[in-house]
């Protein structure tokens, strides 16, 4: 499914209703450039969820769990993770294959660990369509086993 954002209030309402109808144990991984807007999805991702508290990229600390929602949500950021092994550090499998939600930002860099069963949200800019203009990208993946 693709859809056209105009706003950082569409991309928000995107991120919500998203949120409102993820299941436990389901594994979001968020692709974009900085500045896509990525925090504004997982911001209106955690809402949908009942989460009220702010939520920020973790940019710095991998890993913000909130536990405040319907479901346990656990955002992960990993742009700036040297090595794939740093997720062990973090026991990521515990939050992948848990009761609760993930959304991980710049997924492509751990793509060797991802569960085989994600769903993929794309967020692209388009300047030639203006500078809030976003196409959103959502799907169902199957990676192969390793």
């Amino acid at each position: 499914m693709t859809i056209d954002s105009y706003s950082a209030e569409d991309t928000f309402a995107l991120g919500r209703q998203t949120g409102e109808e993820a299941s436990p144990g389901k594994v979001y991984t968020l692709h974009g450039d900085l500045g896509a807007g990525k925090t504004v999805f997982t911001q209106g991702f955690a809402k949908g969820l009942g989460i009220e508290e702010a939520v920020n990229s973790p940019t710095f600390t991998i890993l913000q769990i909130y536990e405040e929602g319907r479901l346990p949500f656990y955002h992960f950021d990993v742009y700036r993770i040297g090595c794939v092994e740093e997720m062990d550090e973090v026991g990521y499998e515990d939050y992948f294959y848990g009761k609760g939600v993930c959304l991980i930002e710049w997924a492509d860099l751990i793509e060797e660990i991802l569960p085989e069963q994600c769903v993929e949200i794309r967020i692209d800019k388009d300047l030639g369509k203006g500078p809030d203009y976003r196409r959103i990208t959502v799907e169902d993946k199957k990676l192969p086993a390793v």
